[in-house]
């Protein structure tokens, strides 16, 4: 089952969104500013966030910065005034995934969510991941129970393999040093050890990407980055 943050300083508002999302089978909760948001997103873990730009603390870009710092998973669907163009942009820019403008319907929030959540959760069977796991597209990796698996099939790794990948995925589409994998994976301070990394990478490779769109890509010069296939 899916859940769903829903934030607007509106409480109505609120609780119709909840209304609709749990209609659809969801959980949903709410929150009506921006620090009770963020403090939600940490203990709840939610798939997805419904938020507003304008919050009477903290501003809807605040609020996604905290909740991706220790979430980046989470999928956020801003709501913004009719008229706000650079708020979207702001938003989309920011890490946003989509928006809806108010006046809203009820059922484009639904089709929106709907859609962002099949693209970023990927489950098996229509099952959300487990609470904390990290997933980017069709791959998820549960740090609790210490397995991987993509397109829903299960990779076996070695324990410094999991680490790397675990590592990779808390810092999506970012690129990432020998020095600093080899400090985060390893303890090592970076000097003549960068072949271990370079071969870790290429077990994961031939783990997670044989056969399949490559995930884990090296930037020349610079290092390595994980982003969703496709």
């Amino acid at each position: 089952m899916y859940r769903i943050l829903v934030v607007d300083d509106e409480p109505d508002l609120v609780e119709v969104v909840c209304g609709a999302l749990r209609y659809e089978g969801w959980e949903a909760r709410g929150a009506t500013d921006g620090t009770a948001a963020v403090a939600a997103a940490a203990e709840w873990r939610p798939h997805a966030v419904v938020l507003d730009v304008m919050l009477p603390d903290l501003d809807g870009l605040e609020v996604l910065r905290r909740i991706h710092d220790g979430a980046p998973e989470v999928r956020v669907l801003f709501l913004t005034a009719r008229d706000a163009v650079e708020d979207r942009i702001a938003g989309i820019s920011a890490g946003g995934d989509d928006y809806v403008t108010k006046p809203f319907s009820l059922a484009e929030v639904v089709v929106r969510l709907r859609g962002l959540l099949r693209r970023a959760f990927p489950a098996p069977n229509g099952a959300a991941p487990p609470p904390g796991a990290l997933v980017l597209g069709d791959l998820v990796l549960d740090p609790a129970a210490r397995e991987v698996a993509r397109a829903g099939q299960p990779v076996e790794l070695s324990p410094t393999e999991f680490a790397l990948l675990h590592h990779l995925m808390q810092h999506p589409r970012r690129v990432l040093s020998k020095a600093q994998l080899l400090e985060a994976v390893w303890s090592y301070d970076f000097g003549g050890q960068a072949h271990v990394v370079e071969l870790y990478i290429s077990y994961l490779r031939k783990k997670l990407d044989a056969g399949r769109t490559p995930m884990i890509h090296t930037v020349r010069g610079a290092g390595y980055l994980i982003k969703a296939a496709g």
